[in-house]
């Protein structure tokens, strides 16, 4: 099984902290945050990954030489431009080589959600790509129709939806965790820097499975901000995410 890291991004909420110190290799609980993804990947039963490095990219490519790749093959994908995360996918889809689904992770997304569940979840709904969300407050959130189906975005500057508006849509918070079919990469016809929610919803407005897995009650906390950086340094110190899982 393999998986994709996002872990290219400059981390500038975290600033001054990422002046210095790349945002995968952030402690917390004793260990960098992109140690945490890997272990949870790994015992998803995932043996490759492929991570995207920019922002101090030599120092998580040395962090990661010296835990031996934590026994994993683990290649990496330096980007001279940061390529968002559609870019950064479609950068790297000459790993994806063996026609079998495969996680994309946010590096700075710290969760108890069993990675397992959600694999055999997309296997068993066939789908193109799914989206581990919860129902919980975000600034941005994902909007889904009643079969679970990909069908909007809502920000601040409003609603994207992937065909005509639909009353009623569910509105959901993403996890930053994803399973995808490689067939995919066919389908993403953007080119250079582009996020992949905006393949996301161009597929899903052309017909494609793109849907949601609920993973409500699982802990989940993402480190973008240092105010969310001392809420995940705060669950590990009370148990309620064990460090370097």
């Amino acid at each position: 099984m393999k998986a994709m890291i996002l872990a290219a991004g400059v981390g500038s909420r975290l600033r001054p902290l990422t002046h210095e110190t790349p945002k995968a290799l952030v402690d917390v609980g004793g260990a960098p945050v992109i140690e945490h993804v890997i272990r949870r990947l790994k015992s998803a039963g995932v043996g490759e990954i492929v991570v995207n490095l920019f922002h101090l990219g030599d120092r998580v490519a040395a962090f990661l030489r010296s835990k031996d790749n934590f026994g994993l093959r683990i290649e990496l994908s330096r980007e001279v431009e940061l390529l968002d995360t559609g870019g950064g996918l479609k950068n790297v889809a000459w790993f994806f080589d063996d026609d079998r689904p495969f996680f994309l992770h946010n590096v700075d997304v710290l969760s108890e959600i069993d990675l397992g569940a959600l694999f055999r979840f997309h296997q068993a709904h066939q789908a193109l790509a799914t989206l581990a969300v919860q129902c919980r407050p975000s600034s941005r959130l994902l909007l889904f129709d009643q079969e679970g189906q990909l069908c909007g975005r809502e920000t601040g500057e409003g609603v994207q939806w992937a065909k005509a508006p639909l009353p009623g849509a569910e509105r959901l918070a993403f996890t930053g965790i994803h399973v995808i079919d490689p067939a995919i990469f066919p389908g993403m016809i953007e080119t250079g820097i582009f996020p992949i929610m905006q393949t996301y919803l161009r597929l899903a407005g052309e017909g494609e499975k793109i849907i949601a897995c609920r993973v409500d009650g699982k802990y989940w906390q993402d480190i973008g901000s240092v105010e969310k950086l001392e809420q995940a340094r705060e669950a590990v110190a009370k148990g309620r995410l064990r460090a370097r899982c």
